[in-house]
């Protein structure tokens, strides 16, 4: 079992930044690809930023050159660096923890952005 807590979320306003973190417990962290979700109001749960086991990384389009996903494999943690806020880019940010060959996928339970003036 691993356990993810979200933190750094936060009212923004257009321009600005926030960094999120998501803390894992439990063993071989450094084992699960780890991504960035989020949700906002009446629409599904998309993909932002992903980072593998390995370091690779991949974003959504819409936040190319502005988000940036790194991990802490020392410190359990997993960190989204959000530049360049867009009113689009509110919604609730979940920390995801998978490992596809034991069936592993963990949510954390999400923290709100709001980027708003």
């Amino acid at each position: 079992q691993v356990q993810l807590v979200e933190s750094g979320g936060g009212l923004v306003q257009p321009g600005g930044s926030l960094r999120l973190a998501c803390a894992a417990s439990g063993s071989n962290f450094r084992r699960y690809e780890m991504g960035w979700y989020r949700q906002a109001p009446g629409l599904q749960r998309e993909l932002v930023a992903g980072v593998t086991s390995g370091g690779s990384t991949n974003y959504a389009d819409s936040v190319k050159g502005r988000f940036t996903i790194s991990r802490d494999n020392a410190k359990n943690t997993v960190y989204l660096q959000m530049s360049s806020l867009e009113a689009e880019d509110t919604g609730v940010y979940y920390c995801n923890a998978k490992r596809v060959v034991f069936g592993h996928d963990f949510w954390g339970q999400g923290t709100q952005v709001t980027v708003s003036s």
